[in-house]
Formats: structure tokens, C-alpha cells, sequence
């Protein structure tokens, strides 16, 4: 499904990406973890292709989409959710959604969106800015969903979200994983919350890969260590 062979990325003169080699099979959950700085949202914003990659090749579905521009790479089927969520507080819930199809040239909102997000629906007039930090994570996240995408990619989805929203946010990727069949890369910084859903990790230091697995056959203590908590 995507393959990231050796690239590297830099920041005017400054190497913040250094030779990271990432596999994710279709229908997988990989989670990549490190401690902030490590270079975790430059690596998912070079594989959506909003930041340049200056060595190396990323492949999708078989095609080399090193040099593809951002919204090809969401047109073949990668599904973006950055950190702080990025939607338009001036538009209603339902223009969110919309939006998100147009840009995907998708046709009406999927049925499944709302099924994913029944608060959506009740909420679907409501400007996105005035939405609790919850209900903005899962419109972000819907969002992603109209362009119906093979890839769905999140940056810190729990972040500053209350238990009771995490633990919905959870059961909704699994959902999206299972019966969408939708493969998932995800940087999480709450280690139970990405254990809950991964098959495989990546653990960033320092802009390289650093340590590699499954988590059945990882000891928490020694990836606690890598992460700094």
C-alpha cells in the first residue's frame, strides 16, 4: 500500500528527515511514536506530499508519487488528518464535509461518514469554530473520509480531547480499519491508545527510525524509554 524508501527531508540547510525506510500493508495499523521535535508530522506531511523530499522515493499502490503534488496524492487515495485538525471554523459542519468532496472530485457525502459520526449529523448546520475540541477531531477525521481514501493518515488525534471523545475515536478507527478496510498510519503520543489499535509501531529519534515492531512482541518499558515518559 505505501512504501517509503530512504527519504530524507530538510528544513532550509537543516537535515530533520535522514534515510527513513516505513511499510504499511493494505488494511494495516501502524503507529509511529518519538518524542516531539523527533521529525514525526515532517515525515507524514513528505508522505502527503505538503513538504518536499530531498533524497529517497514514496511509493503508493505501486506508483512512485515522490514528486506527485499534494492533491493527486489525496486523489489516489491518502486521507490527511494533521495535528490541530485543520478545519474551517467559518464553515458549517455540513460545508466541511463538502468541501472535503469537492476537492476529492467525490460526489455526495458517503452514507458511512455519518454513520462513523452520527454527532455530525445532529451538529450539521453548526459553524466547525464553536464545536467542542471533540467534535472538531471527529469532523477532521469525517472530513477525511469522503474522499473515501485506502490510506487514512493522522497526526496526534487525541490530543486535548477528553477521555470519553478518545475512547469513541478509537472504536471509530478500528471500525474504519475492519469494515471499511481502510489501512491507518498514526502518530499518537498516548502509548495505550496507539497499542489499542496497531499491528506494527515505528519508533522515531532524532529524524531516523530507531526501533521497529509489534507491540504483542514489545516490552512497554523499553518503548516508554524511547519516547521519553
Amino acid at each position: 500500500m505505501l512504501s517509503v524508501e530512504g527519504v530524507s527531508a530538510d528544513y532550509g540547510k537543516s537535515r530533520v528527515l535522514e534515510s527513513i525506510d516505513l511499510t504499511i500493508d493494505p488494511g494495516e495499523s501502524v503507529t509511529l511514536l518519538g518524542r516531539n521535535g523527533v521529525g514525526k508530522t515532517t515525515l507524514l506531511r513528505t508522505i502527503v506530499g505538503l513538504h518536499p523530499a530531498a533524497a529517497g522515493k514514496i511509493a503508493f499502490a505501486g506508483e512512485n508519487v515522490t514528486r506527485s503534488p499534494a492533491y493527486l496524492r489525496a486523489r489516489k487515495g491518502i486521507g490527511y488528518v494533521p495535528q490541530g485538525r485543520g478545519i474551517f471554523p467559518h464553515l458549517t459542519v455540513s460545508e466541511n464535509l463538502r468541501l472535503g468532496a469537492a476537492a476529492a472530485r467525490q460526489g455526495p457525502i458517503p452514507d458511512h461518514v455519518y454513520d462513523l459520526f452520527p454527532v455530525l449529523s445532529r451538529l450539521s448546520q453548526r459553524k466547525g469554530g464553536v464545536l467542542s475540541g471533540g467534535e472538531q477531531q471527529q469532523l477532521a477525521i469525517a472530513r477525511a473520509m469522503v474522499s473515501q481514501p485506502r490510506l487514512l493518515i493522522l497526526d496526534e488525534p487525541t490530543e486535548g480531547i477528553q477521555p470519553s471523545i478518545v475512547q469513541q475515536i478509537e472504536e471509530t478507527l478500528r471500525e474504519i480499519r475492519g469494515r471499511l478496510k481502510v489501512a491507518i498510519l498514526l502518530v499518537e503520543q498516548y502509548l495505550d491508545f496507539a497499542w489499542s489499535i496497531a499491528d506494527r509501531f515505528y519508533v522515531m529519534r532524532r529524524g531516523r527510525i530507531v526501533e521497529q515492531g509489534s507491540p504483542r512482541d514489545s516490552d512497554p518499558t523499553g518503548i516508554h524509554h524511547l519516547l521519553g515518559v
